[in-house]
């Protein structure tokens, strides 16, 4: 195991179903923000901190992801016979990844601010952490009208609750992934298993967040991408 990460899981492979009508044709991550697919906001990130290897998982309308990603150098983890969830689709693209642990960055949001990827790096502790999300204060989400996913102590140690919402990047060991019998399953398995051994964590994103995952997300969106 690596004391940081040297890969990064970019999850692709959703149906994108909130978005409607967009995502008939398309897949999400192709749909654009400010004339740039949106995807390509988290392969900036990604590339920042110069990861050795990135990996993408497709399943909804592979062939455009594919044709996208691959002239970017990115390896493609393609789940055709069923799509395998967080969960099941990191645990897949393992021998790809071929380090752990991994970065996990999903491909739906816009970061305004500090590199998210950058921080959990410098704030990664793996002799006490299993996992470190990167977690946004409500109020500095944009369009988003929960309460949260997360509740943090003084130490970052996190468990359910309101305050702070997963922004969707992450640093996560990956051993675990083989304690669930099941082929599909999302990361919070993972996730559930480390908290029960307190050793989830999670940093405060200094900047703001906007999730892209409904129509009116990309307005959004682009009115933060022009504040910066």
């Amino acid at each position: 195991m690596t004391r940081t990460p040297e890969a990064v899981m970019l999850f692709a492979a959703g149906f994108g179903t909130r978005m409607g009508a967009l995502t008939s044709t398309m897949p999400k991550p192709l749909i654009e923000v400010a004339g740039r697919p949106l995807i390509d906001y988290a392969l900036d990130l990604i590339n920042d901190v110069h990861p050795k290897r990135i990996v993408a998982n497709l399943h909804y309308l592979p062939d455009q992801l594919e044709a996208h990603l691959a002239p970017k150098g990115v390896l493609l983890s393609r789940e055709d016979a069923e799509i395998l969830e967080t969960g099941g689709g990191l645990r897949a693209a393992l021998p790809m990844l071929d380090t752990d642990p991994v970065y996990t960055a999903n491909s739906d949001a816009i970061w305004a601010g500090p590199n998210p990827l950058a921080l959990l790096r410098d704030a990664w502790d793996p002799d006490r952490m299993d996992a470190l999300l990167m977690c946004v204060p409500v109020t500095r989400t944009i369009g988003y009208m929960g309460t949260g996913d997360f509740t943090a102590d003084a130490s970052g140690r996190i468990t359910r609750g309101p305050g702070l919402i997963y922004g969707g990047i992450q640093i996560t060991k990956t051993d675990g992934l083989m304690n669930f019998q099941q082929k599909s399953f999302s990361l919070n398995l993972l996730w559930d298993q480390m908290h029960s051994q307190n050793r989830l964590f999670a940093l405060s994103y200094p900047g703001r967040w906007c999730d892209v995952g409904r129509p009116e997300g990309i307005a959004l969106a682009e009115e933060l991408l022009a504040s910066v």
